[in-house]
């Protein structure tokens, strides 16, 4: 939470910065690297509601808690990158239409340097808690904020290709961050539906199914499934045991396949094991 409110005023205040540089020099270009920021800041609000949903405790109607939230404030995300892409767009394409010279070229590389500046930083320190805190959408959103703060100094290339006398640059420039909001908006909502669906590293499985099998009176380790639930993982499978052990030897095996999968694999706070008789059908 404090990383989403240091994140948020860090943008916040940069995209403020950069308004009152666009007021002052008609960017087309720097307009959309400054709704942008302003999109950036303001997908800090549906992750911070998330994060306090996954808070509270599972209850009967919700039993696995909330922690799923977090994927719906990914959605959020989603949908707030692609509308500053269209609004972007839609500005670009009205500068190529409507061309007006821009004015104070200084102000636009400087504003340019101060938006890659406060998006490298929030980047940073967005991905650094969230790898810490073993949360994905966190660590995408910095990787997000990173690639807007290189699309920042594209405005420079759009003051210097006006000051060069060549007054399009600058339209040119806004598409060409459009497209690159686009490739942000492709990458994030391949993650976010990911996640939606289900979707887990294949290695995190196979890092599974081997530390399974790796326990003294595991005969093999099968139909091993995982999930995110917020920033954890959850885990199932089933592992076939001698026949002839008594169940309390094959819920001490159970427990012990339990205590190795956490020990192993990365962010994996849950895991239910089925015990069957190692001569059943998989």
């Amino acid at each position: 939470m404090r990383a989403l409110v240091v994140s948020f005023a860090a943008l916040f205040a940069t995209a403020l910065a950069q308004a009152v540089l666009v007021a002052l020099t008609g960017s087309v270009a720097l307009l959309g690297d400054t709704v942008h920021n302003f999109a950036d800041a303001l997908t800090s609000v549906p992750l911070a509601i998330a994060f306090v949903l996954g808070r509270r405790a599972a209850s009967r109607r919700f039993t696995y808690g909330l922690g799923r939230a977090e994927d719906l404030a990914g959605v959020a995300v989603v949908l707030v990158i692609a509308a500053s892409a269209v609004y972007a767009g839609w500005e670009s394409v009205r500068g190529l239409l409507d061309p007006h010279p821009v004015r104070h070229l200084w102000v636009v590389a400087a504003a340019g340097a101060i938006g890659f500046l406060g998006n490298e930083l929030v980047a940073r320190y967005r991905i650094r808690v969230g790898r810490e805190i073993g949360s994905a959408a966190l660590v995408a959103d910095g990787l997000h904020a990173r690639t807007d703060g290189f699309t920042s100094l594209a405005v420079v290339l759009g003051g210097a290709g006006v000051a060069l006398g060549f007054p399009l640059a600058d339209p040119l420039v806004g598409l060409g961050m459009t497209a690159a909001i686009l490739f942000v908006l492709r990458d994030a909502a391949a993650e976010v539906f990911g996640r939606l669906l289900d979707a887990v590293d294949p290695a995190s499985v196979d890092l599974a199914r081997h530390a399974a099998e790796r326990v003294e009176g595991v005969v093999r380790a099968e139909r091993v499934r995982m999930r995110w639930t917020g920033h954890v993982l959850r885990a199932e499978l089933a592992i076939a045991v001698d026949a002839g052990l008594s169940v309390a030897q094959g819920h001490h095996i159970a427990h012990e396949v339990e205590r190795h999968l956490k020990r192993a694999v990365p962010r994996l706070a849950a895991v239910t094991v089925h015990t069957e008789p190692a001569t059943a059908p998989a």
